[in-house]
């Protein structure tokens, strides 16, 4: 097969999967150094819908979906389609016939820096999509591009086989080396920031750190306080 296509490579396991999908696409982006988190354009179709699974990436030229038909053939249940589709908001690259397949297919969800159509369907069909937005325009289908490749999507580097965990703030995507000594800390940092709400929900509102880094930026100086 072509060196376009890259069938193997490592995925990150189930067991851990299904961990990071109990945390909220911030928490692990909190806990990620804030980083990996996909362009604010790539949105949710509808604010309900989740993803937790792992990348398998595709490149397309804008406007053809060739390859992410073969990605389709190619996928593997829990696998998230993470498309780069350079941002192109001129035509849909999927709509309900190649969403029906995915969801058939048991693939976990689709993000893609492109647009999709016939979003009423697809929030019908309660599966998981993450795009730029919609347009009626149908694609192409003759281009060809890669798969398993590294890409670009929303501005952060994909790779094959890393964590996809997406809701109503968005999509993160973290490296798979990374994953399994993260979700402890992201495990902390709910605990961490209930205690913080319980505080607040008792008449402790001013965050304890406010003080020292107003000094610290030079808006209040030693000695004073708000």
């Amino acid at each position: 097969m072509s060196t376009d296509i890259l069938r193997d490579f490592e995925r990150v396991p189930s067991s851990l999967v299904r961990q990071a999908a109990e945390y909220q696409a911030a928490i692990l982006a909190d806990v990620n150094g804030r980083r990996g988190a996909l362009h604010g354009r790539i949105a949710a179709l509808r604010p309900r819908m989740k993803i937790a699974g792992t990348a398998l990436t595709v490149d397309v030229r804008p406007g053809d979906n060739l390859m992410i038909h073969a990605a389709i053939a190619l996928a593997k249940p829990g696998d998230v389609l993470v498309i780069d589709g350079k941002g192109d908001q001129t035509a849909a690259l999927m709509g309900t016939i190649m969403m029906t397949a995915c969801k058939q297919l048991g693939i976990a969800g689709v993000v893609i820096d492109g647009a999709v159509r016939d979003s009423l369907e697809i929030d019908e069909m309660d599966f998981p999509v993450f795009s730029v937005g919609t347009n009626p325009n149908g694609p192409t289908k003759n281009v060809p591009g890669r798969i398993g490749h590294p890409i670009t999507c929303g501005g952060v580097t994909v790779r094959s086989g890393d964590l996809v965990v997406a809701d109503a703030d968005g999509v993160t995507v973290i490296e798979r080396e990374r994953v399994e000594a993260l979700l402890p800390q992201a495990r902390r940092k709910v605990e961490d920031e209930s205690a913080r709400i319980a505080q607040i929900q008792a008449g402790h509102t001013a965050a304890p750190w406010l003080a020292a880094a107003l000094r610290t930026a030079g808006v209040l100086k030693e000695g004073e306080s708000l």
